[in-house]
């Protein structure tokens, strides 16, 4: 008993004498670390677009133009089919009736010419303004040299196993395969669905074989081209949040970025300093040439100035407390009257800037200050 009565004591003891526990102060390690976790200001997104550096799918551009490419193809297959089968008919016309001249090459060469324009130049020029308008919508108008300026760093062979095995370069594998088994798929369903379809066209005329071909590729080709513009969507709305992670800024970046767009505090403070100097040394330069310096007494003092060029008094000058002893001072010093009046300081001191005129509420208390004024300066004269 008494053993463990004093191994208590000895126990309780040490547990006054050791030392006390702390709470660890806690440190925000973005600042040391520079981890990207802030959205990035409007600044950094314009540098960005002005680089070019946008969030685009490419994928979304190529959907749009397969499928303004086999729409056209559908609205227009008739009349290029006209076209051709009347070129082709042509030209194993005159091969029989004609001898090849120069002149015959020609009229062969510009007839061609013109088939190309009527059948291939209308597709083409769909692709281009479908192209152009899906590029517009994804980014808007961007016209940047940047992008064409050489990048050595591109050529670099460290920097190209870097892009090589890099998270991005693995997405894009992922959905390369992905896009081969989707289109693999579909042409495999329609392979097995068409099976008995595609026997036939051995045994149709030329015209019907062409239209049954034609409108077989033609449905395949929009289920595919379906199946992508979702898989587009998820792309276009992929590179968009990976646009935005790669914009991402650290603490101490917008802290910089601050200082660059708004200038550093520190020397926006001097000059600001520097600013309110010269003010202080112009308003006690004005203080000589006042009328009269209303006080409160002690805590607040006004100089007006006067004359009959004015439309109303002049506040040349204010302060309060030490700056206001200052002014007493310096009227003193030039023979300036100094008015005491607590009312008429109290009502000035915070409506009027130096500079300004009264407001027209004071013209009386004010007037009647500089008559008394001037009162007194004529009598001492």
């Amino acid at each position: 008993m008494a053993l463990s009565v004093i191994f208590t004591a000895s126990w309780l003891s040490l547990r006054q004498l050791s030392p006390p526990r702390y709470k660890l102060a806690t440190f925000d390690l973005q600042l040391f670390n520079g981890e990207k976790t802030e959205e990035a200001t409007p600044k950094r997104k314009e540098e960005s677009k002005k680089k070019g550096q946008v969030a685009k799918s490419s994928d979304m551009s190529a959907v749009f133009v397969m499928m303004a490419a086999f729409y056209a193809m559908n609205l227009l297959g008739t009349g290029i089919y006209a076209e051709l089968a009347g070129c082709m008919t042509g030209i194993f016309s005159s091969l029989t009736s004609t001898d090849f001249t120069i002149n015959s090459v020609h009229i062969l060469f510009l007839g061609l010419s013109l088939v190309f324009l009527k059948t291939v130049v209308p597709i083409l020029l769909v692709i281009l303004i479908i192209s152009i308008a899906v590029n517009y919508m994804q980014v808007g108008f961007i016209f940047s040299t940047e992008v064409l300026m050489p990048n050595f760093s591109k050529i670099n062979p460290l920097s190209g196993l870097k892009r090589l095995f890099s998270k991005r370069s693995l997405v894009e594998l992922l959905k390369a395969l992905f896009k081969v088994a989707i289109i693999g798929y579909f042409i495999y369903r329609f392979a097995v669905l068409q099976t008995a379809d595609i026997p036939k066209l051995i045994n149709m005329e030329l015209i019907d074989s062409l239209k049954l071909a034609g409108s077989l590729i033609i449905n395949l080709a929009f289920q595919i081209i379906g199946v992508m513009l979702i898989l587009a969507a998820f792309d276009y709305f992929y590179q968009w949040w990976e646009h935005n992670q790669n914009l991402k800024m650290s603490k101490q970046e917008i802290k910089e970025e601050f200082k660059q767009t708004e200038g550093n505090p520190q020397i926006k403070g001097k000059i600001k300093e520097k600013q309110r100097a010269i003010a202080m040394r112009r308003m006690m330069q004005e203080i000589p040439k006042a009328d009269v310096v209303v006080t409160n007494p002690t805590h607040l003092a006004i100089a007006l100035k006067y004359d009959k060029n004015m439309a109303a008094p002049v506040v040349v000058a204010k302060g309060q407390d030490f700056l206001a002893e200052r002014i007493k001072q310096i009227a003193r010093d030039n023979k300036v009257a100094v008015v005491e009046n607590k009312p008429l300081a109290r009502a000035l001191y915070p409506v009027v800037e130096v500079g300004n005129v009264i407001p027209p509420e004071l013209y009386q208390a004010v007037a009647e200050v500089l008559a008394y004024v001037y009162r007194l300066k004529k009598r001492l004269s």
